[in-house]
């Protein structure tokens, strides 16, 4: 049964709505997904305030026309449905933690990043950024190695004149 103008219209406010605040978007295809794993898939989402939604892609391609997004929109085959959120990392690292337990049915066609479309390739490498913490430790760790091994020399130095 054919959706009527008046839905469709409404399909793409809601759409705008909820991509209004979204720094980030991927654009996740999906085929054969049972419902428990796409309630699985909703909810690893949830927990990092991130968004899902299925749009027919007419319908997605509306919606974004009205965002200002530089580039050019990545090819989307088959049924495409989008993971958004505020954080910028969030919505591609969850999807492609779940493309890694289902391969056959998931899997990342591109998006949005920082206001331009982005290919599959660069939204995968975008999705393996560690999260803030991960990198705030590397950074600690970082700065505390050189202090770390000036005093082991120190010490050392010490042992052997005494």
């Amino acid at each position: 049964m054919a959706i009527t103008l008046t839905k469709k219209k409404e399909l793409v406010v809601g759409l705008e709505a909820s991509l209004k605040d979204a720094n980030s978007v991927v654009f996740v295809k999906f085929d054969k997904l049972t419902v428990a794993d796409v309630n699985t898939l909703r909810r690893n989402l949830q927990k990092s305030d991130v968004g899902y939604v299925v749009a027919k892609k007419t319908l997605l391609k509306r919606a974004l026309g009205s965002k200002n997004i530089e580039g050019e929109m990545p090819e989307m085959p088959g049924q495409i449905a989008i993971a958004y959120g505020t954080d910028l990392l969030a919505p591609a690292r969850e999807v492609l933690a779940f493309y890694k337990t289902h391969k056959d049915n998931i899997s990342i066609v591109g998006g949005v990043f920082e206001g331009k479309y982005m290919d599959k390739a660069m939204m995968e490498s975008i999705a393996n950024i560690p999260p803030r913490e991960v990198l705030l430790a590397q950074i600690a760790y970082l700065l505390k190695s050189p202090i770390q091994r000036l005093a082991i020399a120190v010490n050392q130095v010490a042992g052997q004149k005494a």
